[in-house]
């Protein structure tokens, strides 16, 4: 996008091109035409990219052939530039309308609630952010509005907690997407909801593992997100069976900010179904880590028991990927004051923390909460932008493959 112009500027421009009267093999065409052309995937250099020739262009003639005569290209007042602004200058595309700059390789979409996360992830991943307008009609049905032309590499930004609702908006935005010219979706969920329920226990049940991970494959080519909640499925792609499903894992970045707070504290899994994890983030700094036994009796009684270990006059910090009624947690910190632990501090990464979840973990004994921004909460301390940022990176570099 050349400098001068905003996003919107851009878009209107470009579709006030499309509608003016000019010769077909002249008209800027919309990346969600058939013949639309791939633009070129650049590390270096920015080039020009011609809708009506789809080939490479000098400056003249791209901005000759996609924009009509009479809306000329705005410039910025003419002034004499710095070695960096000359520098700056030469890695802009000359054409208003069929040019992408090769610094940002796509996308950003997200919604207003997310704007603060994708502020971050924005810069991080080198990608354009742009918001998805959202409007509530009296009966509860949403509009939706994205950008009016999208690049072909589209990142959708929707943490699925509280994913009801979530899950309708992200059906609006892929479908409409597509339309618009993109043609590689990833979602970015932080945090995937419709994780637990992987079986029927009883007869009838739904499988919402199975039916909303088919639900967002029909969607997106692509998914990342971040230690999802997984128990008998070894692998995200058969949980979600997207082309590249990408479950990255929080365990290190939790164990340095208990590391931070604590001297050599002890690691402890909630259950036997977190001690890969736990253990991953004990090993990566040489602490001493160890796993509860946990039964479950419904959604708000639980049955723990420590493990043969030693906590006397011990810090020791839960380290858990969910958070969500507390109840887990806050009987484990009380067998583990009981025992004689020096303190009890929680490190989770999704902080979903229900009703008064927080306030009971708190009542039980634990100390401080550390979580990460996966889900915005006031006990974030730690941010999951750069695994995602580098994640995305390892997937354009794998689609230019």
């Amino acid at each position: 996008m050349p400098s001068g112009l905003n996003w919107d500027g851009w878009v209107s421009r470009c579709v006030r091109a499309k509608t003016a009267s000019s010769p077909p093999s002249t008209t800027c065409r919309s990346p969600a035409s058939p013949d639309w052309p791939a633009r070129p995937r650049s590390r270096g250099l920015a080039s020009n990219w011609c809708a009506s020739s789809a080939t490479r262009c000098a400056p003249a003639s791209c901005c000759t052939v996609c924009t009509p005569a009479s809306r000329p290209i705005r410039r910025s007042r003419a002034r004499r530039p710095s070695a960096t602004t000359a520098t700056a200058s030469a890695r802009q595309p000359a054409c208003n309308i069929c040019s992408w700059s090769s610094d940002v390789e796509g996308i950003l979409l997200h919604f207003d609630d997310e704007a603060r996360v994708a502020a971050k992830l924005a810069p991080a991943a080198d990608l354009r952010a742009a918001v998805i307008e959202r409007h509530r009609f009296p009966d509860g049905e949403l509009r939706l509005r994205l950008p009016a032309v999208l690049p072909p590499q589209v990142i959708v930004l929707r943490g699925l907690h509280e994913p009801n609702e979530k899950l309708v908006e992200l059906l609006l935005t892929a479908r409409s997407a597509r339309t618009l010219g993109a043609r590689r979706l990833t979602l970015v969920a932080p945090y995937l909801g419709y994780m637990r329920q992987d079986a029927a226990f009883r007869p009838g049940e739904a499988v919402s593992q199975t039916i909303v991970g088919g639900f967002l494959a029909e969607l997106f080519d692509a998914l990342i997100t971040v230690d999802p909640h997984l128990h008998r499925v070894l692998h995200l792609s058969d949980a979600v069976p997207v082309e590249q499903a990408v479950a990255l894992s929080a365990a290190e970045l939790l164990a340095s900010v208990a590391l931070a707070h604590r001297e050599r504290p002890l690691l402890l899994g909630p259950d036997e179904e977190a001690a890969q994890w736990v253990e991953a983030g004990a090993r990566a700094f040489g602490l001493d880590f160890a796993v509860c036994t946990k039964h479950r009796h419904g959604d708000h009684e639980v049955e723990i028991r420590l493990p043969e270990v030693d906590v006397s006059g011990r810090a020791v910090v839960i380290l858990d990927d969910v958070a969500s009624t507390g109840r887990t947690v806050a009987r484990a910190a009380t067998l583990l004051r009981a025992a004689g632990a020096a303190s009890v501090d929680l490190a989770v990464t999704h902080a979903l923390f229900a009703g008064d979840a927080l306030a009971t973990v708190r009542a039980a004994g634990v100390e401080h909460v550390w979580s990460t921004d996966a889900i915005a909460h006031e006990t974030n301390v730690a941010s999951v932008t750069a695994l995602i940022a580098a994640a995305l990176s390892r997937l354009a570099e794998h689609s230019d493959d």
